[in-house]
């Protein structure tokens, strides 16, 4: 079955090229990102993850760990990370899980029960493997985006989705293309009493719609 918004996301070991977690542990109090690719030295996810490795203090800043998986083994992790800080001119810091027994693809519904790797595979036997799964300190699924193949993901938008939902923990809403320093909108649960004793003054805009300055 799918996961879906606020399940809590399936805990499993693993191996990685920097040695076996679990994944619940792993993510100990912090938010977390996982990316998943149908194989390593593929054009498209070598600049992916350049790009996750260039976003480092990004990550840092919003307390969220990151970790990419795929369907290759450790060794081959060990290798394209040569090429993944080669292109992107940062250091991998972050680990990928080898899921070449397709345990952690399955766990999070990237594959169907019955898949399996041929000899001699290409990316297109796991192209399904191509999602990111934001998840919070609760071990919630937050937030999930899956992409084809031959498009890149936006890291832009992954950002902007994380910096909203640690927003939206704050008991409001975000509009759309919202980010860091634009007003907030206030759930219509919130009763304008509780509004104003909450954030003080607001915008109403329609019964249902109503701003405010985003929360500290």
């Amino acid at each position: 079955m799918a996961l879906r918004i606020n399940d809590v996301v399936p805990d499993f070991t693993a191996d990685t090229d920097q040695g076996e977690i679990s994944f619940h542990d792993w993510i100990g109090d912090s938010w977390a990102i996982l990316f998943s690719h149908p194989k390593d030295f593929t054009p498209v996810c070598t600049t992916e993850f350049s790009t996750v490795a260039q976003l480092a203090d990004e990550w840092a800043a919003r307390g969220t760990k990151v970790i990419g998986v795929s369907v290759d083994g450790v060794d081959d992790h060990k290798k394209w990370k040569e090429d993944i800080a080669s292109y992107g001119n940062a250091p991998a810091g972050f680990p990928i899980i080898a899921d070449a027994g397709l345990k952690v693809s399955k766990l999070f519904d990237m594959l169907p029960a019955e898949a399996y790797l041929p000899d001699g595979r290409t990316p297109a036997d796991s192209a399904t493997v191509r999602s990111v799964f934001i998840i919070g300190p609760d071990k919630q699924l937050k937030l999930s985006m899956t992409y084809p193949m031959t498009v890149g993901r936006n890291f832009a938008e992954i950002l902007r989705a994380l910096d909203g939902l640690q927003m939206s923990s704050k008991g409001v809403a975000t509009p759309a293309n919202w980010v860091p320093g634009e007003d907030v909108i206030i759930p219509p649960t919130v009763s304008n009493e509780d509004a104003t004793a909450k954030f003080g003054e607001f915008e109403t805009i329609f019964p249902y719609l109503r701003k405010t300055k985003a929360p500290e």
